[in-house]
């Protein structure tokens, strides 16, 4: 009988606005219960300097250039994870730490995704056993660093009995899906925009972070000309890919209303992801299920159904809370990383064998 260990998970998306916490209990494999999760809500400084920091970076020179501001901003994020993690195991003892960090730049062609986040000074303020930098091993071996969550699907899909053949689909500031096939056999990849262009452009002409229920894009008007360019513009790559969010830019709609501008990148969006949602299945009958912070966009989402001929169903339906799906994942890779498991594989990132993953902190 295999070993099972408490795992705490943290996780802060592209949107940058807080942590997701989550406690699970695996062995690495096929076992997993979920004991908590919890929310922990940055500053609107902590927001703030994260998004201006992202704002300045487009390269690795000015990963270099700006050392001393991610320094600061990394010490700040650290101590708000540290007090996130040692609030959750007041009441919840734990084995080992996933820390993902905060994703300030990702390069496949340089080999780099940099996620601020100090593991070490994490280590010390809680106390325990820590893992982090879970992308870096996958990218020396060929892959894209992402997605890591699919091996983490494939375990929900055990579980929680999911009619094959099914895509889960992610929407997070970008969107990726994993497809399980009829055969039980896992491949992933990045597929596109997610919100990230729809928050940028809420972020940049309103104090909102994003369109709640796409009600701004709802009252707003498409404008074709403007989409259909741009459309044309974007450079398929084939895959296995990843993005990120720098590779989508939201200038074709400056000039635009507020309303408008939403309109026209929710439709942007939506075309963009059901175009290669309707080429993974073609005609056969689509099983899609729905996570991440998007599916809370019902007007994207309808668009997208539309656009596909399928209603799409919410995580949430099987019993998951589709807020965490992504926290509870890192803890889970961590135990895997701990196992020395593989955490990508070649048809989930394109590395040239599977590979684990993060480095290790122990106390």
């Amino acid at each position: 009988m295999s070993k099972e260990y408490t795992s705490l998970g943290l996780m802060s998306g592209t949107s940058g606005d807080g942590v997701d916490c989550s406690i699970i209990k695996s062995d690495g494999k096929n076992k997993y219960h979920q004991i908590v999760d919890k929310y922990y809500e940055y500053d609107l400084e902590i927001y703030k300097e994260i998004h201006d920091l992202k704002d300045q970076i487009n390269n690795s020179i000015d990963l270099k250039r700006l050392k001393k501001e991610i320094d600061i901003i990394e010490k700040k994020i650290t101590i708000f994870h540290a007090k996130a993690v040692n609030d959750l195991i007041k009441d919840h003892q734990i084995d080992l730490v996933g820390f993902h960090g905060q994703t300030i730049f990702h390069n496949v062609k340089e080999k780099i995704s940099f996620q601020i986040g100090n593991a070490e000074l994490l280590s010390q303020l809680v106390k325990k056993n820590v893992i982090y930098n879970f992308r870096q091993n996958d990218l020396d071996n060929g892959g894209q660093g992402a997605p890591l969550v699919p091996i983490f699907h494939k375990l929900l899909k055990d579980k929680f009995k999911f009619v094959l053949p099914v895509i889960i689909l992610n929407l997070g500031g970008i969107a990726n899906v994993t497809i399980i096939d009829q055969d039980d056999h896992i491949s992933s990849y990045d597929i596109g925009p997610g919100n990230c262009l729809i928050d940028q452009w809420i972020r940049s002409n309103t104090k909102n972070t994003f369109d709640k229920n796409g009600a701004t894009a709802e009252s707003g008007q498409v404008n074709k000309l403007i989409l259909d360019q741009a459309l044309e513009n974007f450079q398929e790559v084939s895959k296995p890919k990843s993005f990120d969010i720098k590779d989508f830019d939201l200038s074709f709609v400056r000039g635009l209303s507020l309303s408008d501008g939403a309109a026209t990148l929710t439709e942007y969006t939506s075309e963009f992801l059901s175009k290669h949602l309707i080429n993974i299945f073609g005609d056969q009958k689509k099983n899609i299920i729905l996570t991440g912070g998007g599916r809370k966009n019902k007007f994207l989402i309808k668009k997208i159904e539309n656009k596909i001929n399928t209603s799409i169903e919410l995580i949430d339906d099987k019993g998951i809370n589709g807020d965490f799906v992504e926290s509870q994942a890192f803890a889970y890779l961590a135990i895997r990383s701990f196992l020395e498991l593989p955490i990508s594989f070649p048809d989930t990132t394109g590395c040239l064998k599977p590979c684990t993953g993060g480095k290790i902190i122990k106390i």
